[in-house]
């Protein structure tokens, strides 16, 4: 039976981001496009892959068995294509990153242009979310993720600042208003700028300082999403609405302009920076070696 690759991946694009628009939006096709693909490859096949609802694509019993063997199967193929490009004078390809919001802003933006200029015929497409999902099943090469997060099957690479901290900050003139803090706990009686996850995770806002740590379950008007709303929540400190806690490098140019006052900075977190992760095979796809190879020799 002679199955086209393109409905294969298609298949793996929608079953990994549950979603025919999730798997549009990751994959970079439609998703009609992927609709058509589907149905195309279930017909071809005589059995049903996607079990589809108004509100989710689940895969079936059938669908889960051929996600097992094509996820190994399509790797072994890209990987055997990519062998030609060593016999090409400089890599060539398209490297795809799944990253965090907080890594497109703050971590991309002071490699990504260098890479460009060393590998001109490599087209680098980059994915920027805050949910969890699996690189490999929504089609991407490798991701950035914080430790915590990190698969254990997965190899991982420091890319970026080894070490980061979250900052809390305020207008001054709401400190004016308000008072400065001088311990964590005095935020409970301040109004606070929080952030939630995609998840719906509220994190509490966590400090540090001498070996002791607290947790602070800070409350406040506004609520934004982590990453996609977080500028907002910037903004609304800078004219006095509240007290926010963020990436250090992200309100860096607001504490230096004076339009944030920083507080209670003997108590901000310290946390190790982010990383590169990719599976863990031994033939890795040409554009994504060369990334690798820069990653490690310009840190």
């Amino acid at each position: 039976m002679k199955v086209d690759l393109g409905d294969l991946h298609a298949f793996v694009a929608v079953a990994g981001a549950k979603g025919f628009r999730d798997g549009a939006r990751l994959s970079g096709a439609s998703a009609s496009g992927l609709s058509e693909a589907v149905r195309r490859l279930e017909t071809q096949l005589g059995v049903r892959l996607l079990h589809r609802t108004t509100r989710s694509v689940r895969p079936t019993e059938a669908g889960e068995r051929l996600l097992e063997r094509l996820g190994p199967a399509l790797t072994e193929v890209e990987a055997a294509l990519d062998v030609v490009n060593g016999f090409r004078d400089r890599p060539a390809g398209t490297l795809k990153l799944n990253v965090p919001i907080s890594a497109a802003r703050l971590v991309l933006p002071s490699i990504v242009p260098r890479f460009l200029a060393a590998y001109p015929d490599i087209s680098l497409e980059v994915i920027a979310e805050d949910g969890f999902v699996d690189v490999l099943a929504v089609g991407c090469d490798a991701g950035i993720r914080y430790d915590e997060r990190l698969e254990q099957d997965m190899i991982a690479v420091p890319i970026g600042p080894r070490f980061q901290r979250f900052a809390v900050a305020a207008a001054p003139a709401y400190l004016d208003r308000h008072g400065r803090p001088d311990h964590p706990r005095d935020l409970l009686g301040h109004t606070c700028l929080r952030g939630r996850f995609a998840s719906g995770l509220m994190p509490p806002w966590e400090f540090e300082r001498d070996g002791e740590v607290l947790r602070v379950d800070v409350a406040g008007q506004l609520i934004v999403r982590l990453g996609a709303s977080t500028d907002l929540a910037v903004d609304a400190a800078i004219a006095g609405a509240g007290v926010i806690y963020l990436f250090e490098d992200w309100l860096r140019p607001h504490l230096e302009s004076g339009a944030l006052e920083p507080i209670l900075e003997p108590w901000w977190l310290r946390f190790s920076g982010p990383f590169l992760y990719y599976p863990g095979r031994r033939l890795l796809p040409a554009p994504l070696r060369a990334f690798v190879d820069f990653i490690q020799s310009t840190s």
